[in-house]
């Protein structure tokens, strides 16, 4: 049974009709979220069942938008594992530290999460021609997905992308353009040809589907916890789509009453080199200005302007969190240092909330008792 009901615009609530492609609000601009009869699931809905479900993302069915099973389009998204990273914990004064990941997902990213929905959903809708800007691992994961649903695949892509994502994209079959310019700009081209390409576009947040994929990961992290969230969760941010989603689900479980309300403090990192959030947190802003001359080693992180920043921002506000900025040295560090340490061979983007949480740490902003989550978004590519 499905319980998705609508689609609602995060900034001005304007609903809209779910049985029809959506991109941003026409009312506002600003992206759509979906919506669900959460006192029905609340009623109908107990988390026992979860142990009879396969480990994966599509275990949470209830709070996920495809409303038949048969639409779904997957290449297995098994739930990723918390490792515990005791010797790390123990270099930093901390007594309770974990690394979430997602490197562990079927294109080695956790951007399998949110094109895997986004596929899903497409399919589902009777679409058959995607567009995408991408860094770099959001273009493996749509070029893969849309093989996998029969679907074409437009990409566009910044000219020094990881070898490796435009590698992937071609052998996947799809059509990958290289571009001058960062994602935004890729962007631009996606939303100027579009409407006579036939595309739709499934840029971050400017669909409503790529965020419940991604929101999956709060749902993890809850169930892997027993329902009692930890303390701190660090996460590093582009689009910024997965802090959006892990806050967004949160609420969701408090309403269905499977949190108690205790949320966890949602701090974000970027890189010196390209930081629009950072700044804006520490301007006290709601939304975030366009970063010039963006530029870092961590592609996933070169993202000049969210969509998204009200979204990202309030999050921060709301749990108290935090933003700050690492330089590329710091990340390359880091990812020694979680090699080292725990054996995790993580991306740059990942190796970046060590770095962070090394400086948060010297700052007293986390304290030593505190149970502290990091996302490593996905492996580490030479």
């Amino acid at each position: 049974m499905s319980y998705f009901t609508h689609l609602e615009c995060s900034r001005c609530a304007h609903t809209y009709d779910p049985g029809v492609p959506q991109n941003l609000c026409t009312q506002c601009g600003k992206p759509l979220f979906a919506r669900y009869a959460l006192d029905k699931i609340a009623q109908s809905w107990d988390k026992s069942s979860l142990w009879e479900r396969e480990a994966s993302m599509w275990r949470y069915g209830e709070l996920l938008p495809v409303t038949d099973s048969r639409h779904i389009v997957s290449l297995n998204e098994s739930m990723t594992p918390l490792l515990p990273a005791q010797r790390l914990a123990s270099s930093l004064g901390l007594k309770a530290l974990w690394v979430k990941d997602e490197s562990r997902l079927p294109t080695g990213s956790f951007k399998a999460r949110g094109l895997a929905m986004a596929v899903s959903k497409a399919k589902e809708l009777g679409l058959t021609k995607l567009a995408i800007p991408s860094a770099g691992n959001a273009a493996t994961a749509l070029a893969s997905y849309a093989a996998q649903a029969g679907m074409e695949a437009h990409i566009f892509m910044p000219q020094d992308a990881p070898a490796f994502n435009r590698d992937t994209c071609l052998l996947a079959g799809a059509d990958v353009t290289l571009i001058d310019g960062l994602i935004t700009d890729a962007g631009k081209i996606v939303a100027e040809r579009k409407e006579t390409e036939g595309w739709f576009d499934v840029s971050t947040l400017k669909e409503p589907y790529r965020v419940e994929g991604k929101k999956t990961m709060g749902l993890e992290i809850a169930e892997q916890f027993d329902w009692e969230l930890p303390d701190v969760i660090i996460y590093p941010t582009g689009g910024g789509t997965g802090i959006v989603g892990m806050w967004k689900v949160f609420q969701e479980l408090e309403a269905i009453g499977w949190l108690d309300g205790k949320r966890p403090r949602m701090i974000s990192v970027q890189s010196t080199g390209c930081a629009p959030i950072v700044k804006a947190w520490q301007e006290g802003a709601t939304e975030a200005e366009p970063w010039e001359n963006a530029e870092t080693t961590a592609a996933g992180l070169r993202v000049p302007q969210a969509v998204g920043d009200f979204l990202i921002l309030d999050a921060i506000y709301q749990s108290n969190g935090a933003a700050i900025a690492v330089t590329d040295d710091e990340i390359q560090e880091a990812m020694a240092t979680l090699a080292t340490y725990e054996g995790i061979l993580a991306c740059p983007e990942g190796a970046a909330t060590v770095a962070g949480l090394s400086k948060l740490v010297s700052a007293g902003e986390i304290q030593p008792e505190n149970r502290v989550v990091l996302f490593n978004t996905g492996g580490y590519q030479a």
